[in-house]
């Protein structure tokens, strides 16, 4: 059965992306407050071209729902009970958080998007991550066991365990926006979603015509419960409307989402182990578009962050980066980022865009400065 819900990316500010009472999304639940309250981080760890954006270019962006579960009736009820049941052992011991691993697409589709509610903006469909979490709570996920930490913890950030995957945070949707604005171009590009959590950023690049995205987040449950369905989602349900159920039509869908599913990757881990799986591989190549929104709070992960950077991104590339101009707790944000990027001089930055000057959040492109 399958639940429909449309908004704007308006509403997304003004309103919750999930049902009341969660926290998930709202206009006061942003990075900088979960970084006040835990004094948490999140990681320790060539110009792309289109005839057309993807986006049409007055769209707004906000949520809508379509569903592969019934939605939760009082979301942050069953969160809560299912926190209470006691049953919040994982079934097997806990990973080592950290390692990077990739991670492969299911041949079943329908089982990826098993107990999903998906929510729909203009162009995208997404997982409901309050569902979720509520599902991860009462069926109890073997492995990282991170919603139940998150829960106990009140805090979407919990350094070296859990780095705010299950939540869209506000700067994604500023990126979303200047993609339109500015008509960013992806076609025929290698495009990498660094800190994906829903993977919105890639999931656009991958409509604009990338040649192949990446998708990259700390948790591995945030890739296998919230990123692959959202990409598989985006492969699938929008094709299932418009055609018909003849054999040779659905052989045919068949055979598109498999080739759009064929164009990414999806990977979890702390970055310089990240970085260390994919440049190991034989004929690994750089990207030319990294995308990351609010992934530089914690000063502390700047060094890595910039170690990524440098071996990751082809000389020609570039990064986008969304983000506010400080956190408090940590006291990251935009102008230390630049501070210290310029102090190493491999880097050049430009603001491309201020988008609120109440609370300063930014637009960062990244280029290398010598490049050759």
């Amino acid at each position: 059965m399958t639940f429909q819900f449309n908004f704007t990316i308006e509403d997304h500010l003004d309103n919750e992306l999930t049902p009341p009472g969660d926290g998930t999304l709202t206009p006061n639940s942003t990075k900088e407050s979960s970084v006040s309250e835990s004094q948490n981080g999140k990681q320790g760890d060539t110009n792309c071209s289109t005839e057309q954006s993807v986006l049409p270019p007055n769209h707004s962006w906000g949520p809508t729902s379509v569903g592969h579960a019934a939605p939760s009736q009082g979301t942050c009820n069953s969160l809560h009970a299912a926190h209470s049941s006691g049953n919040l052992e994982p079934h097997e011991e806990q990973p080592c958080l950290g390692l990077a691993k990739e991670h492969a697409v299911s041949e079943d589709l329908e089982k990826v998007l098993e107990n999903k509610v998906i929510e729909t903006l203009p162009g995208l469909q997404h997982v409901n991550v309050s569902v979720v979490k509520t599902v991860s709570l009462k069926e109890n996920f073997p492995g990282e066991n991170i919603v139940s930490k998150s829960f106990s913890s009140h805090s979407d950030l919990i350094t070296g365990v859990y780095e705010g995957g299950l939540k869209i945070w506000e700067c994604t949707f500023d990126l979303l926006a200047y993609f339109t604005k500015a008509q960013v171009k992806f076609a025929g590009g290698k495009v990498l979603d660094l800190g994906c959590g829903s993977g919105l950023l890639g999931l656009i690049a991958l409509k604009g015509g990338a040649k192949e995205v990446h998708f990259q987040d700390y948790n591995s449950l945030v890739i296998d419960e919230v990123t692959l369905p959202n990409v598989v989602a985006n492969s699938t349900l929008e094709d299932e409307e418009n055609d018909g159920n003849e054999p040779d039509v659905k052989r045919c869908r068949r055979s598109k989402v498999a080739q759009k599913l064929g164009q990414c990757r999806f990977f979890s881990g702390e970055w310089s182990k990240f970085c260390n799986l994919v440049t190991s591989e034989k004929h690994f190549e750089k990207y030319d578009l990294i995308l990351t929104s609010e992934t530089i709070y914690n000063p502390d992960y700047y060094g890595t962050l910039h170690q990524t950077f440098l071996q990751l991104l082809g000389k020609n590339g570039r990064v986008l980066l969304a983000s506010k101009a400080h956190y408090f707790g940590v006291g990251g944000g935009v102008h230390l980022f630049q501070k210290f990027v310029e102090e190493r001089n491999v880097f050049k930055t430009r603001t491309l865009e201020i988008i609120d000057e109440g609370l300063k959040r930014f637009l960062i492109e990244m280029t290398f400065k010598y490049p050759s």
